[in-house]
């Protein structure tokens, strides 16, 4: 965290790697092995960034504010071969719920209770200046106390995520696109 690597992992394979993740870090939410790729990517960021910062006995004001480029289309295309299959024919409804993108926000938000704000937008590459203003709006109008906020994106075992968690308090350090730019590309 803060800009080091928390997990490394020799396996290549998503599933594997997740998989070891999830048990490296004890993450115990049995739904974790129902998500599909991008949730539970977006899932294991959010709970390494939120593992600390959420308290059950109070309301938490954590907005969700993510994006990608590749939106849901890993689950779409595996959505779409179960139903042009003619001899395996088996369109899934566990497959087909997950063929949003804001979908793995709001596994993000059932495991830590969160009731506010959250978008999921779509870009060709990550966009700093969008992501920190949109962020900026939420914080400055009360919308929510914190935001996580970043980019997940997951096609055929190519992956990324980025994440961060801002305050009111840490908006104004980061608020420059080009620091948040910076920690992306790096």
């Amino acid at each position: 965290m803060n800009g080091n690597v928390v997990f490394s992992s020799e396996e290549p394979e998503f599933s594997t790697f997740s998989k070891n993740a999830y048990q490296n870090f004890e993450m115990n939410y049995p739904k974790f092995f129902k998500m599909d790729n991008l949730s539970k990517l977006a899932f294991m960021g959010a709970e390494l960034l939120l593992g600390g910062v959420i308290d059950n006995s109070n309301e938490n004001n954590i907005a969700l504010n993510f994006s990608n480029k590749t939106s849901s289309l890993d689950t779409d295309l595996k959505h779409q071969n179960s139903i042009t299959d003619k001899e395996n024919y088996f369109p899934s409804p566990s497959i087909f719920v997950y063929t949003l993108p804001n979908i793995c926000l709001g596994e993000i938000s059932i495991k830590h209770q969160l009731k506010s704000e959250n978008c999921f937008f779509i870009f060709e590459e990550f966009n700093s200046e969008f992501t920190v203003n949109y962020a900026d709006i939420l914080l400055n109008t009360n919308k929510a106390d914190q935001v996580l906020s970043g980019w997940v994106d997951y096609l055929n075992e190519d992956y990324k995520a980025f994440l961060y968690l801002i305050s009111k308090e840490e908006s104004a350090t980061i608020h420059n696109k080009q620091v948040i730019e910076t920690l992306f590309n790096s």
